[in-house]
């Protein structure tokens, strides 16, 4: 069998030793190994075991592998580095003599630091580097290191679903704790704009210290405090946190070292923590001692992961006795389990003795989990990206080698730059069932997990998928949630948290800034008339449709109702009344005058003419009906028209009937040459002339800018008017000015014709009729033009009743007294009588 040996680079913080909350020392506990990464080997392990078990990948090939530890250190990172590239134990780059060790790629380091220490000597030989760090400070980190890969997303979709959840979950008031470092600013810088751009403000940013300043800063707990007392004083209750271990371990401290100042737990509660894709509970983070219910109900983005069949199998497979040569495996267990070896060199506070019978998965989540953990997750799908590269060179067809290098590519001289080739192209499916491909700029082409992270009081945990941020899949929407998986912390007793700098402006109300505040504090105002808002927090207020109208609340649209004079409502029915009975009366009125139409008081005042003007009178009151009903083209066209034209034929018979009187006194002088303008022939001449001038001025109106119904949805609030547009407003006020003139006409002639003797005089009757037709039409105009809708058509309607009645009793109730009521007087004696 054929073996390559593929020596793989990753970054294992050492193991922790067993400490108990001593301020000394938190120092020595920090740079301690987490029990809970050796996960990562072992998941490098069951990897190569799969490999190694299934005939359809690198078949008669081994991979072998090499593990060096950076201790988060500079100089050993590049030291170890050098190593891997040396054939002997001294360092010598450049020269290898040593055929079996072949080094073909790497997989590491669990920081970014410690990636980019490497990834600086190694890029230099081209040698491919898969790391599994969260966060790469590089900009166009592909082009300023061509061979180094991430098995992460890229981590602006964090940042993007940071902004979404926060969106979805309406949480505008936040704070944000960040590394007192390089990355905690690149961290704020890259977040905050994003957060502006969608409305989120940041009520407090927090830089907390890493736990190596943290410990010089302990000497003096002022700064600290200050620190725990800048959180609990602020009112957000959402916290972002950039979660790098050493920004967790502090801000653990602070809660910790604040509780017990004040002797309460104010920081740790009413809060909801949403972290970033380092998060994880650890015992590097959350120390043995600490409550982790803190952070219960977290949400957390993560690596997606999937469930690896075989592995928790695996994993309870391992004992210390059939892990012989695997140092890593026996200080893991002591470390875990805070027992020793009774050959063990390690010097251990506890006096247990390990049995070997220990069982991993009694081991609290802090400590180790039997799932496998995203960064965990990450080093298993690079190993078999490395793995399916190899398989797809040596399978490959000899075309497509020679794209590679020059002549044919064999295993033995097979060299790390040439999986570049095939690395950047490679896509398959792993055992989970989840695609593994890089993106264009070498990093992984999936999104993130959002984690509910829900704790209990044995300081177990339960990691729940509760969301997603899956950018590279078209067919879904970019961010999902399930709330309802949500489990909060239980001080919220299960209802959403709420984030906002005050409290919502309901509907009916719209925001207001407030000086010298951020965006996100506001004072509620009410919306103006005309104006509603139906949500919360609206900015503006807005218009209802034309044809709806805010109700009292000013939250909602109500449909306008029509507004226009009904034949079925109280006010048009009364209208409709009045007009037939005073018809009634004219037409009672003409019937006894015809009826007497040979008696002398009769006779003495024109009886034709007196029988035309009861006609126009009568037509007067019809008219009055044309403006009651929703408008239509032809009653628009005649309601104005016909009222002017008949109103003048009416006023102009007054006018005739009063000239009439006053001619008829002046022939009755001896001598007078009045007699020859006494009869019909004047009168006709009167009531046609005047009857012509206003038919012109209608015709002229109709044939230029007639009336059109109309629909005026602007003038009432909560009503649709329908009316008339008169169209010309000149020609309209020029009709009514046109029957104004003849009544002051006729008022004028009979006012002057007052005095003459009561025998042959109706002047005074008419002097009185004109006086109230003018009264009456005087006070329309002021009224017409200060209602609206269906109230102005009434007033209309009112005037012409009102003119028309005055007319009708003034001039002919004291004619039809005497006819029913003292017929005695109606002789032609008392009518002859002389001065």
């Amino acid at each position: 069998m054929e073996e390559d040996n593929l020596p793989f680079f990753l970054h294992l913080p050492a193991s922790p030793q067993k400490m108990s909350l001593k301020l000394k020392d938190i120092f020595s506990w920090w740079h301690s190994s987490v029990p809970k990464n050796y996960q990562h080997v072992l998941s490098l392990i069951f990897a190569i075991k799969e490999i190694k078990e299934n005939p359809k990948i690198l078949p008669n090939v081994s991979l072998g592998f090499q593990i060096y530890d950076s201790y988060i250190n500079a100089r050993i990172t590049h030291q170890n580095t050098l190593k891997l590239l040396s054939s002997w134990g001294r360092i010598v780059p450049n020269f290898k003599c040593d055929k079996e060790k072949n080094l073909i790629a790497v997989i590491g380091g669990r920081t970014s630091e410690i990636s980019l220490y490497a990834a600086t000597i190694l890029g230099i030989y081209k040698i491919p580097q898969i790391a599994y760090c969260i966060f790469i400070p590089v900009v166009n980190a592909k082009v300023q290191l061509p061979s180094f890969y991430r098995m992460v997303p890229n981590e602006e979709h964090q940042y993007i679903g940071i902004v979404q959840l926060l969106l979805h979950f309406h949480w505008t008031w936040i704070g944000i704790i960040i590394s007192d470092d390089e990355n905690g600013d690149m961290f704020a810088q890259t977040l905050m704009p994003l957060l502006s751009q969608n409305r989120i403000c940041t009520a407090i940013t927090e830089k907390i210290p890493a736990i190596f300043q943290a410990v010089e800063m302990l000497r003096s707990l002022e700064p600290l405090g200050g620190k725990a007392n800048s959180l609990t004083s602020s009112r957000a209750q959402v916290y972002v946190l950039n979660a790098r271990p050493q920004t967790v371990a502090c801000l653990i401290w602070l809660i910790y070292l604040f509780e017990i100042l004040e002797g309460v737990r104010k920081l740790s509660i009413g809060k909801v923590w949403i972290m970033t894709a380092h998060w994880d509970f650890s015992i590097q983070t959350m120390h043995r001692a600490f409550d982790i219910q803190a952070f219960d109900g977290a949400l957390s983005f993560a690596i997606h992961t999937s469930e690896v069949l075989g592995f928790p199998q695996f994993l309870q497979s391992l004992h210390p006795r059939l892990q012989q040569g695997d140092d890593f495996f026996r200080a893991f267990w002591e470390k875990a389990f805070s027992c020793s070896f009774s050959d063990s060199n390690e010097d251990m506070e506890s006096t247990d003795t390990c049995t070997g019978q220990e069982r991993l998965e009694s081991l609290s989540g802090t400590l180790f989990e039997m799932s496998m953990t995203g960064q965990s997750y990450s080093i298993y799908n690079a190993v078999h990206t490395i793995a399916q590269t190899l398989h797809k060179i040596y399978t490959s067809k000899p075309r497509l080698r020679k794209l590679v290098e020059r002549g044919s590519v064999d295993r033995p001289n097979l060299q790390p730059w040439q999986l570049h080739l095939f690395l950047k192209s490679i896509s398959f499916n792993n055992s989970a069932g989840d695609t593994v491909s890089f993106d264009k700029n070498g990093e992984l082409a999936a999104g993130f997990d959002i984690i509910n992270w829900v704790t209990f009081p044995n300081q177990s945990f339960s990691r729940v998928i509760v969301g997603r941020m899956h950018p590279e899949e078209p067919q879904a929407p970019e961010f999902s949630i399930n709330e309802e998986a949500i489990t909060w912390h239980n001080w919220f007793n299960q209802v959403l948290p709420r984030a906002v700098c005050n409290d919502h402006c309901h509907p009916g109300y719209s925001r207001k800034k407030k000086a010298r505040e951020q965006f996100c504090c506001y004072d509620c105002a009410p919306c103006p008339d005309a104006k509603i808002s139906d949500q919360n927090d609206m900015n503006d207020c807005f218009q209802c449709f034309e044809d709806q109208f805010p109700n009292k609340d000013k939250d909602q649209c109500l449909p306008k109702g029509l507004n226009f004079l009904s034949f079925t409502e109280p006010l048009g029915i009364t209208l409709v009344v009045l007009a037939l009975s005073f018809s009634v009366i004219t037409a009672l009125v003409l019937g006894i005058f015809m009826k007497n139409q040979n008696t002398p008081i009769i006779k003495a005042n024109n009886r034709d003419l007196t029988y035309s003007l009861l006609i126009s009178l009568l037509l007067c009151f019809f008219c009055s009906l044309l403006f009651i009903g929703q408008p239509q083209t032809l009653t628009c066209y005649l309601r104005q028209t016909a009222f002017g034209i008949i109103f003048s034929v009416a006023v102009s018979r007054v006018l005739a009937k009063t000239i009439t009187v006053v001619l008829a006194f002046m022939a009755t002088k001896p001598g007078s040459k009045m007699r020859k303008w006494v009869g019909k022939r004047l009168a006709t001449s009167i009531i046609l002339g005047c009857s012509l001038i206003q038919a012109s001025i209608c015709a002229i109106w109709l044939s230029t800018a007639p009336p059109f119904p109309n629909v005026d949805t602007h003038s009432l609030a909560e009503e649709i008017i329908l009316e008339c547009n008169e169209g010309s407003v000149p020609m309209f006020y020029c009709v009514l000015g046109y029957l104004g003139f003849l009544a002051i006409v006729s008022f004028t002639v009979a006012f002057l014709a007052r005095k003459l003797p009561d025998t042959f005089n109706e002047a005074r009757f008419i002097t009185f009729s004109m006086t109230v037709f003018c009264s009456v039409w005087l006070s329309f105009v002021p009224s017409y033009l200060s209602t609206k809708g269906k109230f102005m058509v009434a007033v209309e309607i009112f005037c012409i009743l009102a003119s028309n009645a005055g007319l009708l009793f003034c001039i002919f109730s004291p004619k039809c007294y005497i006819i029913i009521l003292r017929p005695q007087l109606n002789t032609k004696d008392l009518l002859i009588r002389k001065n």
